[in-house]
């Protein structure tokens, strides 16, 4: 079933990809969006706000029984009837009898992701009883018979001349494609049924438990007219939707529309309370609280920090993976990085699955997210799970288990690999084809050859004269910089000597252990990371120093994370992450590197790539661009320089490469447009990604790390 679902995901994605009007439409889009959210969080603490929202989010969800009281209560005081749904089904059935029996013919329903998920329409039409969605984008799928693409912009992605031909089949007539006319159809076609329906159907953007009212913040007047015509309001709420106070409310709209679309306020913010008066008749008023799996992910210690979602679509906004191939293909009902999450809780993990292994781990939506939602760290989570569950594939289960984890043999087959290149490099550090079934890795971007000899072998030739060094650091090398980059080793010796600090090679570091993790195989990441803590604390550093992000990232924070149940373990772990520095912040931050290098420089144009995990992970972009201007380079910003460039590991070689080539064509684009003759980076999976780029692309611009750019200063 997993091979089949596998085969069914993997068509979706080619045919979102042959689809180059979608992928202008969300980067257009998305470009918009990261200009205008920061223009409305300007002179706004967005860290101490989205702080506030997470403690807030995390009591409601420790007292969850509480509030759920108080809201009922304080609810019904008003005059509302409250009931609490445990499925979808459940909340289908009581929406479903209370129109039978209140002879309803037309529902009208404003934007509610809450009804998507429980797939109300469907229950309501098997019902007998006619579902109208109100929202122009909702209106727009449903006519197109599909189902949302973004949680907050449904329709984002269609265009308008599909829209004019759904409403000419609507009205009979030929409507042009113009937007403002198109508007104007879809508010002539739908005004009657306002009137002609006697129920209306909403979400909630928030449930205050102080008032027990409900708030919908919307740019339509479709829900004020959704909530007050018909003599009947079913309110779906989603139980996360609880916060304790007024006050709190206030926070979450606040962050919501900024967050969401990049508007300092969205057009109506609509508060209701109790049953609105309704001409001559009684108004009834009915809040369905929706569980369906909320309370079992509440229960989950790894996945629980999801339900602090407020529903903004943020992590969709800024996805790369989301902009390659849209919410149709990246998503269940919901979509992009939470959406994974959502749907294993809501609708199986089974649906999720190919969600969960499509994610790049890039951490974009972790950096925007409003509540603080680790949503890498969860999804990691998950892909360990589908591993126990389903297994990580018969070749990676050979390599992780069987070779990685078995340093001396891991080791020999890299040599050995050294040696059976040669017929593809004939002499160059670079291989640009690739033979028989391998011919697609080399299809789109070039790969570095593994070095004749890896920086072990070299190291106990190295001479370092450093007398009474400042320091005396370790160096984590990783497997790029150990057994492809190895002049970057060299590189790392040279600047950092000349800073006055001595570096050692712990011999038996070894992987990481990330590609295990990030495919699922966390008992071979555990056994990585015992091996490395051995290593790297056996050397008795006073740092360790490392050039990739995503050792950083392992040494920092997985390590804990891995073996915080090991009580000997997590001391050593600790440790470690305590003395773990990236390099370019420890020159900037403990050598004082940029008085250090200042002007050594020849004068070049540079521009800079941030690696995802160095940024949003271990927090470092300043320090290099300090470092690089110091020592006298012309530095120029790129477009997107933060975004991701696709490399992504196996993500780019087994599990998504087509995918992760449309990442790098737009890096490569963003770093042309630059006008730099030299794109600079942190990371060496990054460089391995970039420069193959680069050199498929015919670029005549350098791809290197900022150490080598530092030692040329040096020369």
């Amino acid at each position: 079933m997993s091979k089949n679902r596998s085969r069914q995901y993997q068509h979706r994605v080619a045919q979102a990809i042959n689809t180059p009007k979608l992928q202008d439409a969300l980067h257009r889009f998305a470009d918009a969006y990261v200009v205008a959210r920061e223009a409305a969080f300007s002179g706004q603490d967005f860290e101490a706000l989205r702080s506030e929202i997470a403690a807030m989010k995390d009591d409601v969800r420790n007292h969850a029984e509480r509030y759920l009281e108080q809201f009922r209560a304080n609810a019904e005081a008003a005059g509302a009837t409250v009931y609490l749904a445990k499925t979808a089904a459940d909340a289908n059935r009581y929406i479903t009898e209370l129109a039978l029996k209140r002879s309803v013919k037309t529902v009208v329903k404003s934007k509610s992701m809450a009804s998507e998920e429980i797939h109300l329409n469907h229950a309501l039409e098997a019902a007998g009883v006619k579902a109208l969605e109100t929202d122009l984008g909702e209106w727009i799928i449903q006519l197109a018979g599909q189902k949302p693409s973004h949680m907050v912009m449904p329709a984002i992605h269609m265009f308008k001349e599909e829209v004019a031909a759904l409403f000419s089949s609507v009205t009979g007539r030929q409507e042009p494609a113009e937007i403002k006319h198109l508007v104007q159809v879809a508010r002539e076609q739908l005004r009657q049924a306002y009137l002609d329906a006697d129920m209306g159907v909403s979400g909630a953007n928030v449930a205050v438990a102080e008032t027990g009212g409900i708030a919908l913040v919307t740019n339509e007047g479709n829900a004020r007219l959704t909530t007050t015509l018909p003599r009947i309001h079913v309110a779906l709420v989603g139980i996360e939707k609880l916060v304790p106070t007024l006050e709190d409310a206030h926070r979450v709209i606040n962050a919501l529309p900024k967050n969401a679309t990049g508007q300092l306020i969205t057009s109506y913010i609509t508060w209701i309370r109790g049953a609105v008066p309704c001409a001559e008749t009684s108004k009834e008023l009915h809040i369905v609280l929706l569980d369906n799996g909320r309370s079992a992910l509440a229960e989950s210690p790894h996945c629980k920090d999801a339900l602090r979602c407020i529903k903004c679509g943020a992590c969709a906004n800024v996805c790369p993976v989301y902009q390659t191939v849209g919410g149709h293909v990246f998503g269940h009902i919901y979509i992009s990085a939470i959406g994974i999450i959502l749907t294993a809780f809501f609708h199986g993990l089974d649906n999720a699955a190919e969600l969960v292994r499509a994610c790049i781990g890039c951490r974009a939506c972790v950096a925007v997210c409003p509540s603080q939602i680790d949503l890498e760290s969860i999804i990691l989570h998950l892909r360990e799970v589908l591993g126990d569950d389903e297994g990580i594939g018969t070749g990676k289960a050979l390599v992780f288990k069987h070779v990685m984890r078995n340093r001396k043999l891991f080791h020999t087959m890299l040599r050995a690999a050294s040696l059976l290149q040669k017929p593809v490099t004939r002499g160059e550090r670079t291989i640009r084809h690739l033979p028989l079934f391998f011919s697609d890795l080399t299809e789109w971007r070039s790969l570095p050859a593994v070095a004749d000899k890896p920086l072990r072998d070299l190291w106990p030739a190295m001479s370092q004269k450093v007398e009474q060094p400042r320091y005396k650091v370790a160096f984590f090398a990783g497997c790029l910089n150990d057994f492809v980059y190895t002049e970057l080793g060299l590189d790392l010796v040279k600047v950092l000597n000349h800073l006055g600090v001595e570096v050692s090679f712990p011999m038996g570091q070894s992987c990481c252990g990330v590609p295990a993790l990030y495919s699922g195989d966390k008992e071979t990441a555990v056994a990585m990371a015992e091996q490395n803590l051995e290593a790297m604390l056996a050397a008795k550093p006073d740092f360790v120093v490392t050039t990739c992000p995503t050792c950083t990232m392992a040494l920092q924070r997985d390590f804990l994370d891995l073996l915080q149940d090991h009580p000997a373990w997590a001391e050593k772990a600790r440790r470690l992450a305590e003395i773990t520095i990236d390099v370019s912040r420890f020159i900037a931050e403990e050598l004082d590197g940029a008085r250090a290098l200042a002007g050594l420089a020849d004068p070049e144009q540079v521009t800079y790539h941030d690696s995802c995990h160095l940024k949003r992970g271990a927090g470092v972009w300043q320090e290099p661009r300090q470092l690089l201007q110091a020592s006298g380079r012309d530095l120029i910003e790129m477009a997107h320089a933060d975004r991701c460039c696709g490399f992504g590991g196996s993500y780019s070689f087994t599990s998504h490469p087509q995918i992760a080539k449309q990442i790098l064509g737009d890096k490569v684009r963003d770093i042309e447009q630059s006008g730099a003759s030299c794109v600079a980076m942190d990371c060496p999976g990054c460089l391995m990604q970039i420069h193959g780029g680069l050199d498929k692309h015919q670029k005549p611009i350098r791809a290197v790390h900022t150490i080598q750019l530092l030692a040329e200063a040096l020369a």
